[in-house]
Parts: structure tokens; C-alpha cells; sequence
């Protein structure tokens, strides 16, 4: 940063639904390594072109959390300033971990899994087309769907959904709850997990979690209890919050411009590449990742002093002109399409796979039963969520 820019505050405040902050261009162009200050007040570099996100992304000798690292929200809580007990954050311990989980989110498995998520996406639209319109798609849709899922996933029944829905909410929200709050939450989540896994041991299932308890690493090593609870928060937080927000705002997208529902009815097989499209174009992705940089970097942007903690935009990296062809338009047939929505290298997201299982089925299911689905106010007037890490829509009117 240049001792003519002003310090930025982050998060960035988005413009409406769609519309990317002006910020983003700016920063790309003058000040891709820019200091920024966050709710804390501690100060980190915020990152917004794609090479260098990606190439901080992909680097394993950076974590997402180490001490001396800056702290992201006003009170020193929040997920991303919290530790995951037992389950190692960096190294050959951390990539051990990660082919345990990932072993469940394979093409197979996911087809094995999109009849169950057909069939839910299904029931909600039953409900949300009873109730009548104008309906809150994100509220009868988007919200309940992937609790459902993660629920599913970790053999959680169904009465115990909502306390799922609240914990996730907690632990990813900056403004909405004081520390005591998200202590609160953690503590019950812990609790609840800690005792779900006891019976799951007691009584394994055909679920991801009952494969976790009776199943070994690489090396042999069952995952301890503390490993299994942080598992669970990790698989809440990547399953629940963040693909609810994405259903409303991919939703918001191919509404808010009447030719790109058409082009879908018309060509139902650009699903595919429309759900990419909608990850890459996504204005309102929330915080970035975080990254703590142990040893000096050099980048295309500047240089990361060692000690650094650096804001990873993958937002803006989405939109970068550099790497994308007419970046600032929305594309549905755009391919290949190497977006940074899931993150990049040895923390990229473990279930991006079942995102994007997920956001297909919705958009098929939506296609099929409510072609005539427009949005029941402009898409600039959609309230956004505030405080959210992930970013998100308040709610997504819509009418057919």
C-alpha cells in the first residue's frame, strides 16, 4: 500500500444483489495487496487479483490460523478465530484428515445422493407452492434444504434440524451475536456432538459420521472425539449456511434478467455451466479466506512481509479481467470456468462437491415445476444480510 491510500475498512460493503463493490476494480488495478482494517481493528493485506489469491490459496505452508494472527471480529470471536480441536490445521496430519472426509463427497456418491436431494428440493417446493405467493424462495427453499442434507450426512434426525440451523447461523455471524452468544453456541454444539457421537458409537449407521468413528487414516489413526465435534461444526458451516445463501443468490442472478431464465428453459443442459457461472459472478461471497503467512511471499502484487495475515477475495479474483473473458457479464454456456469460489489447494472446500450437487438439482427442480419463476421485486431492492461471513440475501421474493 502506498502512503497515498487510505487504509481500507473490510469487509467491503457490497451495492445490492448483484452489483460487485466499485472497490474491487480499484484495488485490482492500483493496490492488489492493499492494507485493510477489520472489525477487530487489527490490520491485515487484502488480496484481490486471482493470481495472487490462488497462488496464496494453493501455498501449504499457510494456515488458516496461528498465533499473532489477526483477529476478524470486533470481540476476538467468530469461526475464523477459533482453533478446531484435534483436527490438524496444516501438514500431513491436516491432508490425512481431509482424504477421510473426501472419501464421501466422490462423483458416485453424489449420484447415489441427488435422488434423496431431487426428492427433498421436491417436498419444499410442494410446501412453498401451497402457502401461496408472493413466497420467500430462500425461506421455504434455500434455508431448509442443505440443513436437511448436512443433517442427513451426519445421521442427525430430523426434530433436531432447527438447533443445526440456529448454531450455524451463530457461528458465522460478526454482528447478529456477542461473543457470549457464539460461546454459547459453540458450547451446546460441542455438547450435542459429543453425545450424538457416543450414540453413533454405541450404534454406527450407513452416515459420513458412523464411517468417521469406526474408520481410520492413512496412518492408521482414528479421529479422537474432539477431531469428530470439530468435524461436524466444519461439515455444518461448509453444508448449511453457505449453500442456503448461494441458492438465493443464484436465484437472484438468472431473475434478475428475464433471457437468462429463458436461455435455461430453452436448454436445460446448461445447468451445469450455469451453476459455475453463478459461483464465479457471485457479488456478495462474504469475507474471503484467511490465510497466515509465516515466511515472506512474493507476489504478482506486491510482496507479503512474513507475519502477515492476508484476506483472500475470491470474489473479486472472480472477476478479474485478467483471467476472465467480458468478466462483468454473466455467461451461461462460459466454459472452462476456473473460478475461485471453493477456495484453492490443500484447504479448498471438502464439499464442493455436494454444493454444486445441490445448486444443479434446485435449479432443475425449479425449472421443471415453476417456469414462469420471476422475482416479485427488482433484484436491486433484495435486502442483503448483514454481518454474515458467507454474504448473503435477507430474503428472495419471487411469484409464478
Amino acid at each position: 500500500m502506498t502512503d497515498s491510500e487510505q487504509l481500507v475498512q473490510y469487509p467491503i460493503p457490497p451495492v445490492d444483489a448483484i452489483e460487485p463493490p466499485p472497490e474491487w476494480e480499484r484495488l485490482r488495478r492500483r493496490c492488489p495487496v492493499a492494507q485493510v482494517q477489520l472489525p477487530s481493528g487489527d490490520e491485515a493485506a487484502l488480496l484481490t487479483r486471482y493470481d495472487d489469491v490462488r497462488q496464496v490459496l494453493s501455498d501449504a505452508r499457510f494456515s488458516r490460523t496461528a498465533e499473532g494472527s489477526a483477529r476478524v471480529s470486533a470481540e476476538g470471536a467468530g469461526v475464523f478465530d477459533r482453533r478446531r480441536p484435534g483436527v490438524p490445521q496444516s501438514g500431513d496430519g491436516h491432508q490425512r484428515w481431509r482424504r477421510m472426509i473426501t472419501k464421501w463427497f466422490t462423483a458416485k456418491r453424489m449420484a447415489a445422493l441427488r435422488p434423496s436431494i431431487e426428492a427433498m428440493a421436491d417436498q419444499l417446493v410442494d410446501g412453498m407452492v401451497a402457502a401461496g405467493q408472493p413466497a420467500d424462495l430462500k425461506a421455504a427453499l434455500g434455508f431448509p434444504l442443505p440443513v436437511w442434507v448436512i443433517c442427513e450426512l451426519l445421521g442427525v434426525p430430523a426434530s433436531d434440524r432447527e438447533r443445526f440451523s440456529y448454531w450455524s447461523d451463530t457461528f458465522l455471524n460478526l454482528s447478529r451475536y456477542s461473543a457470549a452468544d457464539m460461546e454459547a453456541a459453540h458450547a451446546e454444539f460441542a455438547a450435542y456432538m459429543t453425545g450424538h457421537i457416543e450414540a453413533k458409537r454405541a450404534q454406527p449407521g450407513t452416515d459420513l459420521l458412523s464411517d468417521l468413528i469406526t474408520g481410520t487414516d492413512a496412518a492408521g489413526e482414528k479421529l479422537t472425539d474432539d477431531a469428530l465435534v470439530s468435524t461436524g461444526m466444519g461439515l455444518l458451516i461448509a453444508g448449511h449456511e453457505t449453500t442456503t445463501n448461494m441458492i438465493g443468490k443464484m436465484m437472484a442472478m438468472l431473475l434478475a434478467d428475464r433471457s437468462r431464465w429463458e436461455q435455461l428453459l430453452a436448454d436445460p443442459a446448461l445447468v451445469r455451466t450455469a451453476v459455475e457461472e453463478a459461483l464465479r459472478y457471485d457479488a456478495n461471497a462474504g469475507f474471503g479466506m484467511i490465510r497466515y503467512v509465516t515466511e515472506e511471499l512474493e507476489l504478482s502484487g506486491g510482496v507479503l512481509p512474513a507475519g502477515t495475515t492476508a484476506v483472500c477475495s475470491m470474489a473479486s479474483a472472480n472477476r478479474d479481467e485478467r483471467i476472465f473473458a467480458d468478466a462483468a457479464d454473466m455467461d451461461l454456456t462460459r466454459t472452462p470456468n476456473v473460478h475461485l469460489a471453493f477456495g484453492a489447494g490443500p484447504h479448498s472446500c471438502i464439499g464442493q462437491s455436494l454444493a454444486r450437487t445441490e445448486l444443479q438439482v434446485v435449479l432443475e427442480v425449479l425449472l421443471r415445476r415453476l417456469p414462469t419463476l420471476a422475482l416479485a421485486v427488482p433484484a436491486a431492492e433484495l435486502p442483503l444480510v448483514e454481518g454474515l461471513l458467507v454474504g448473503g440475501l435477507r430474503e428472495v421474493r419471487v411469484i409464478w
